[in-house]
């Protein structure tokens, strides 16, 4: 049957059920083997639990997945949405492939974490993308709303213009976040192949407490940005419910980092200590393989909450058209980041550029200013001799 015909949403649902039922059938009889095996410790039941959970999770989340991809009828919405739903699987499968093999849970771990820089550029894109087409003159309705100051903690600091300014602004610090994170993940990696990476380990001496400190201020000011634009548009935001799906998002990323953080600081204080390892080679081993853990659980009940927060019913329309390829392919288009990166790269080499002017006119004023200082002073000198010595002559004075 081809995938283009026309009634390719009726059997698609039905396939992707299938193909599940199919790896529920040969994944669980491999996994119990795995937990009947002699000696079976916790670390090997941890991960049993934590692939449960994965099998629960995976299914609702491709299921939000694959019911937009039907009724993609709004892809200027839907395809952030869709990015976001694809946080949970990812986290979920991550965390338990991370879990049973701890050796490389630096490298897996580590593109979790980029897609959360990932997730929180698409909420960006989502609301801005409603915004955009709802309002066409949107810089015209911030600039007439009340000057919006800063929320704490940077009340202190000045307040960003009403209008474009502040649009701009909001969607740069958001962006920065998704080259921030990959460029820590990728020293991230260098240091683990040196060896001074020592993950779990609040040590001023290792380059893991230091990229944790200026990844966490990133991730704060992208989520910063995001409430201070929430709170500018709040009554404009107010049709698509966006507090639901704010808090799926915060929750996932903050909730998974400030973890991460407790545990590093129990073992720190030596509440989780190398008394107790179980199969794990080291305590900082154990506390990652417990982070795993937790999320794998986690996202269980993230799960859920994405499929009602970012719901496809409000895209259900009765003449749908459409083929199976053009709403899979479009899944994977990035078209739109590469052209929001260019135009925030673009946006801030025009402020460069502009900064750059200011200052030379600036030097260049204060040249000026300087010359005619010196004219002035010379003129009141020469003035000042004439009148001491009247034999001076002042022909020549008017030309200063």
């Amino acid at each position: 049957m081809p995938c283009t015909w026309r009634n390719w949403r009726r059997w698609i649902r039905p396939l992707v059920v299938f193909l599940y039922l199919v790896a529920l059938v040969v994944s669980l009889p491999l996994c119990i083997w795995e937990l009947q095996k002699l000696e079976v410790g916790i670390h090997t039941k941890a991960w049993f639990i934590a692939g449960i959970f994965l099998l629960m999770t995976v299914p609702i989340s491709f299921w939000g997945i694959l019911q937009h991809l039907v009724h993609y009828t709004q892809p200027e919405l839907q395809k952030p949405i869709i990015r976001i739903l694809w946080m949970v699987p990812i986290y979920s499968l991550d965390s338990w492939i991370a879990l049973k093999y701890p050796t490389i849970a630096i490298y897996v771990d580590t593109c979790r974490e980029c897609y959360e820089a990932y997730v929180i550029y698409s909420f960006m894109g989502f609301l801005s993308n409603y915004l955009t087409n709802r309002y066409p003159n949107l810089v015209l309705i911030l600039e007439a709303k009340d000057q919006q100051k800063h929320l704490p903690p940077f009340c202190c600091c000045p307040s960003w213009a009403m209008g474009e300014v502040l649009l701009f602004r909001c969607k740069l610090g958001v962006l920065q976040y998704t080259v921030v994170r990959p460029f820590t993940t990728i020293i991230a990696l260098i240091c683990e192949l040196v060896g001074v990476y020592d993950e779990g380990n609040f040590s001023f001496k290792n380059a893991w407490t230091y990229l944790v400190i200026f990844n966490n201020v990133s991730q704060l000011f992208a989520m910063y940005c995001l409430v201070l634009f929430y709170k500018v548009l709040r009554e404009e935001l107010n049709p698509i419910q966006p507090v639901g799906k704010f808090l799926c998002v915060k929750m996932v990323v903050f909730v998974s980092f400030w973890q991460a953080a407790i545990i590093a600081l129990l073992v720190k204080v030596g509440v989780i200590s190398e008394k107790r390892t179980w199969e794990w080679q080291t305590v900082e081993a154990v506390a990652t393989g417990l982070q795993d853990f937790i999320i794998c659980i986690e996202m269980f009940f993230a799960a859920i909450a994405h499929h009602y927060s970012f719901s496809y019913k409000p895209y259900v329309q009765e003449a749908e058209e459409g083929s199976c390829f053009d709403s899979f392919l479009a899944m994977w288009d990035v078209s739109d980041i590469r052209d929001d990166i260019s135009e925030q790269v673009r946006n801030v080499g025009l402020s460069w550029v502009s900064v750059v002017k200011s200052f030379f006119l600036m030097k260049k004023n204060k040249m000026k200013i300087r010359v005619y200082y010196h004219l002035l002073k010379t003129r009141f000198l020469l003035l000042l001799l004439c009148h001491l010595h009247p034999w001076v002559t002042t022909k020549g004075l008017d030309t200063l």
